[in-house]
């Protein structure tokens, strides 16, 4: 009895699944959406949070009841955990090619949007990340990648100069990650501080699994720095900055937007306070729906932590680029989606330059005073 039930339930599974297939492959039924992001682990707090923003846009597309070529457009979300790991992130890509996707909306980190990349250019997949900073994402030649944040050489030059410049430092130590996000971030920041006129007394590494820095931090503050600059993400900051302090060195930590987030407050607690970060984009009260898409957004997931804005302006630049090459098929919505030049967004006014970046982005500094990020100062790509 029990097998025949097992039986009945497996066939069941297999209909299903069957259905669910020709459903995807038919003109005028769903079509599904990709999201990849870490949703365990150190960094699943912002992972979660972009997969949210996606998911919200999604059920605000279907809402709308658009049609693309006569037929309703439906969107299905499948959204995935690539532990913010290149090779996982591969694998899944390469399930999103297989299963038919139409676009990917991800990855979160550029060490896992980097690799999974080459992945959606073979099969001709539109990619958005919505987060992913390292210059090389869009300079590798590939007509399918595109992101709605300013680049790491954007928000690096933006730091360096505001490490000299704003916090009259002189002397800078530098931390990074090793990832292709926390690297980049930090060879960005001392090409621009040093052309500010800062001396770079100590370059340390680490590695995004760490959580001790007691050693590196001791040869730092050997150095007595004006500034301790970290290219990496928030889990590891918060307690880098909490171990600086029992060291003495009371240097202030600056970071990119991997540490910019509610959480690295939440895990650093008091330690955090005049904490430095920058953040691409304006501050979420400047930008043009921000206050409606708080409000929406909170209500239903919690406090926002950082890229959810821009995981929901990625399905919305997405389906503006169906809605004008009145087709899903990935081929014809790519250079739809590459011409871009106004798309009013969330976030901002959005549009892609000619390597899929974003145009005129911005760059906000943050500083943690009272428990809370504040902003500093908006720096447009104009100004830079």
């Amino acid at each position: 009895m029990l097998l025949r039930h097992r039986a009945k339930i497996c066939a069941l599974g297999c209909c299903l699944l069957a259905l669910s297939a020709c459903h995807r492959q038919a003109p005028a039924g769903a079509v599904i959406i990709g999201q990849a992001s870490p949703l365990t682990g150190q960094q699943a707090a912002i992972g979660k949070d972009n997969e949210n923003g996606v998911r919200l846009a999604v059920e605000d597309v279907n809402a709308r009841h658009l049609q693309i070529g006569g037929h309703l457009l439906v969107l299905s979300l499948d959204s995935q955990d690539d532990q913010a790991d290149p090779r996982i992130a591969t694998e899944v890509a390469q399930k999103f090619v297989d299963e038919g996707a139409v676009a990917v909306i991800g990855h979160l980190n550029s060490g896992t949007t980097i690799p999974a990349s080459r992945v959606y250019a073979e099969a001709h997949l539109p990619q958005i990340s919505p987060s992913a900073t390292a210059v090389r994402y869009t300079h590798q030649g590939f007509a399918t990648v595109f992101r709605l944040m300013a680049n790491d050489a954007q928000q690096g030059q933006v730091l360096g100069r505001y490490a000299v410049q704003g916090l009259h430092a002189h002397r800078i130590a530098v931390i990074d990650d090793r990832t292709a996000y926390g690297q980049g971030l930090a060879d960005e920041f001392v090409k621009a501080a040093q052309a500010a006129g800062a001396d770079i007394i100590e370059r340390e590494y680490t590695d995004d699994k760490a959580n001790d820095f007691s050693a590196i931090l001791t040869r730092i503050a050997a150095q007595h720095p004006d500034v301790v600059f970290f290219g990496g993400m928030y889990g590891q900051a918060a307690p880098m900055v909490q171990q600086m302090h029992r060291l003495g060195l009371n240097a202030p930590l600056l970071g990119g937007d991997g540490v910019r987030t509610p959480e690295f407050i939440h895990l650093a607690g008091a330690d955090a306070t005049g904490t430095l970060a920058s953040k691409p984009g304006l501050p979420l009260a400047q930008m043009p729906q921000g206050a409606a898409f708080k409000a929406r957004f909170e209500q239903r997931f919690g406090p926002i932590q950082n890229y959810a804005p821009y995981a929901y302006d990625a399905v919305g630049i997405l389906v503006a680029a169906m809605q004008r090459a009145q087709s899903t098929d990935p081929r014809q919505v790519l250079p739809a989606l590459a011409a871009t030049r106004h798309y009013a967004g969330v976030t901002g006014d959005l549009g892609f330059d000619a390597h899929g970046d974003l145009r005129n982005g911005p760059v906000t500094l943050y500083k943690v005073v009272a428990g809370r990020w504040q902003v500093v100062q908006t720096v447009s790509e104009a100004s830079q």
